[in-house]
């Protein structure tokens, strides 16, 4: 076979075509197994692990409830916060604003190059 220049991976006779298609060796596992990962549950910084699995064990109705009446809460203080700003100061931050250029209007026609230096 060396001196034909024949591989012995293409004839299918010999252990070298058998070894690289996998042939014999019947007795041993075909596929290697890999182990499932375990699920694992662990307490975060705002809650216990008990807290966590009595909310898992709710009712996801009351869950919504609960969930619909934070939102509320959260809107109501929102608005008690709306209504308690402009009673102070409310003025300044639009004087802040107005100073302000729309982006690339600065230099007029500058093709959107960007100076550094003379930001300061």
């Amino acid at each position: 076979l060396f001196h034909q220049r024949i591989k012995p991976v293409k004839l299918r006779w010999t252990q070298a075509w058998r070894r690289m298609n996998k042939k014999g060796k019947v007795d041993e596992h075909s596929k290697k197994r890999t182990r499932k990962a375990q699920k694992f549950q662990k307490a975060i910084v705002g809650m216990s692990l008990d807290d966590i699995k009595q909310k898992k064990a709710q009712k996801p109705e009351l869950r919504q409830q609960a969930k619909e009446a934070a939102a509320k809460e959260a809107k109501a203080r929102q608005g008690q916060k709306a209504k308690a700003a402009p009673k102070g100061k409310a003025a300044p931050k639009p004087q802040g604003k107005a100073q302000k250029l729309p982006k690339g209007g600065a230099q007029g026609g500058g093709a959107g190059k960007k100076d550094f230096k003379s930001k300061k």
